[in-house]
């Protein structure tokens, strides 16, 4: 049995992962962090038979409760305490919070194996998005010219999403595409053209309605290729992912990146 700690247990994306865990014949919920809801039981919160309880932080919740897996789903600012705790403690993570840089994920990777320790992270845990990441890096080894548009609510502080960071990052390990007109050239505002990662141009848009759609164009002379990713409003297609990944992140020391590092090895996963 493997005990699973859910950081972020009273956010948008716990409930269905929450039931599936209690659900699985192979995972128990043992305790949650939120600091909202401390000091309260996880079956009263989450409306399980969970019977452990909710801790203002990760360090807190290792202490008291027996713990294999942290899950965590909380938000950029915490995201990187909560799982550089989780490691010093040796304890197994899975990253679906958004907000960590390459430079965060290298020195995690680098830590994660000083304590052979397992974490995977993923900018989203979406089966379809995985997909969506392999075919794009498929096509940016046949094509030259592309851009991602990062459509998220207008409540998402951080940008761009972690979904459109680990597309741009792995289209970046196939190749960078040709660039357009050079930004000192521009005319007008050079924030117009989005922000630069590994080389792609990436638009951040934050309105009401979405959740985390990624679009990536590709563009060639005479036709476009268009890829894109739109979930609905529920956290549901996140939940096979995330289990996924917290019954394989032992499997291997230091840090994956994206689902498809599980789904279809890391090459297509552009690690």
């Amino acid at each position: 049995m493997t005990n699973v700690c859910f950081a972020g247990i009273t956010g948008w994306t716990a409930p269905p992962i929450v039931a599936a865990i209690a659900a699985s014949d192979d995972l128990t919920l043992t305790a949650g962090v939120s600091r909202s809801a401390a000091g309260q039981d996880l079956s009263t919160v989450t409306g399980s038979t969970a019977a452990g309880s909710i801790y203002a932080t990760v360090a807190e919740a290792l202490r008291s409760a027996p713990v294999d897996v942290v899950v965590d789903f909380t938000s950029a600012a915490a995201v990187k305490t909560n799982v550089v705790t989780a490691i010093e403690a040796g304890i197994h993570v899975v990253v679906g919070s958004s907000g960590l840089t390459a430079a965060d994920y290298a020195e995690l990777d680098r830590t994660a194996r000083d304590r052979a320790v397992g974490v995977i992270a993923a900018g989203n845990f979406s089966v379809m998005a995985a997909v969506l990441l392999r075919a794009a890096s498929m096509a940016a080894e046949h094509l030259e010219h592309w851009e991602v548009l990062d459509y998220a609510s207008d409540q998402k502080p951080d940008v761009p999403s972690g979904t459109s960071r680990e597309i741009a990052e792995a289209l970046g390990s196939v190749r960078r595409p040709k660039a357009a007109i050079p930004l000192p050239e521009l005319h007008g505002p050079v924030e117009a053209r989005g922000a630069e990662v590994g080389g792609t141009r990436i638009h951040s848009v934050r309105l009401p309605s979405f959740v985390v759609t990624t679009e990536v164009v590709f563009g060639a002379p005479g036709e476009r290729l268009v890829m894109r990713h739109d979930p609905g409003s529920t956290a549901e297609p996140y939940v096979a992912g995330t289990l996924l990944a917290i019954r394989r992140v032992a499997d291997k020391p230091g840090l994956r990146r994206g689902l498809g590092s599980l789904l279809f090895g890391d090459r297509e996963a552009g690690r």
